[in-house]
């Protein structure tokens, strides 16, 4: 299975891989110096700091060149007056009689806790696509859902929100 990417997704992580390789990359690999320099290896705790450091660094690289090359580019366009991807939408649930906004994102930048729901999540499928004053229902599995209505979208929501890092 592939990672649904955006073109800014992508773009957000060619630039952290610059950064990484450019700035973090050199300051790691000084850390490793100057520890090792600090004589016996056997005890110093600084060099096996380093090393760790700049090995969590080359593995950040590597897994966001690895999802660059494996992922599934995914538009984030819609019409005027659809959900689309990186729209920030407002729901009222109609069994709780409450009302949430969430950030439909791709499943790199999904975190429920800010409001970043994945366009794969069973609500994020539902909302896509949609208009203000529909009432869509999100299935949960088994026939079994729920009903919300699409109070408002805010198309100008942008691209703003970091990538999770993982």
């Amino acid at each position: 299975m592939h990672n649904q990417l955006t073109e800014s997704d992508i773009k957000k992580m060619q630039e952290e891989i610059e950064y990484r390789k450019l700035v973090v990359r050199k300051e790691a690999l000084e850390d490793v110096k100057e520890a090792r320099a600090q004589g016996d290896l056997s005890e110093n705790f600084e060099y096996y700091a380093a090393k760790k450091f700049k090995n969590k660094n080359e593995g950040r690289i590597r897994f966001l060149e690895r999802m660059i090359k494996t992922a599934e580019v995914v538009s984030d366009e819609s019409a005027a007056d659809e959900v689309g991807m990186n729209n920030k939408v407002e729901v009222w649930f109609e069994e709780d009689d409450e009302t949430e906004t969430y950030k439909i994102v791709t499943t790199m930048r999904q975190d429920s806790l800010k409001g970043l729901i994945s366009g794969e999540s069973p609500l994020g499928k539902a909302l896509l696509g949609h208009k203000v004053g529909d009432r869509v229902f999100v299935e949960i599995g088994g026939g079994d859902g729920y009903y919300v209505v699409i109070r408002s979208i805010d198309k100008s929501a942008g691209d703003d929100d970091e990538l999770r890092s993982f």
